[in-house]
């Protein structure tokens, strides 16, 4: 099993910055792909941001490129992201993820609310 703790969401200005942080515990097998995903009120959920932690390589949703930046720490096994120049439609509930391959990311944290207001 997986356990994922979030961390970091908050309220901001349209333009301000966050960073959120996913502590992670358990199988690394199954921790591989870690990421981002977000649901907006009335909205379905929706994937932001990835990365394979081996090789690595990560993944951005379009809306997101250029403002948003994943990393992580594997001294503290903890997934980061950074987010900058936020946009009120960057309002949701930000979830971290992981799973051994991308298609089987269905270890879910509990949420960390994040909205930006104009």
């Amino acid at each position: 099993q997986v356990q994922l703790v979030e961390s970091g969401g908050g309220s901001v200005q349209a333009g301000g910055s966050l960073r959120l942080s996913c502590a992670a515990s358990g199988d690394q097998y199954r921790r591989n792909y870690m990421g981002w995903f977000r649901q907006a009120p009335g909205k379905e959920r929706e994937a932001v941001a990835q990365i394979y932690l081996p090789a690595r390589y990560t993944y951005y949703a379009d809306s997101v490129k250029g403002r948003f930046t994943i990393s992580r720490d594997n001294a503290k096994n903890t997934v980061y992201q950074q987010m900058n120049s936020l946009k009120p439609e960057d309002t949701g509930m930000y979830y971290c993820a992981a799973g051994s391959t991308i298609a089987t990311m269905n270890c879910w944290g509990q949420g960390t609310q994040v909205t930006v207001s104009t």
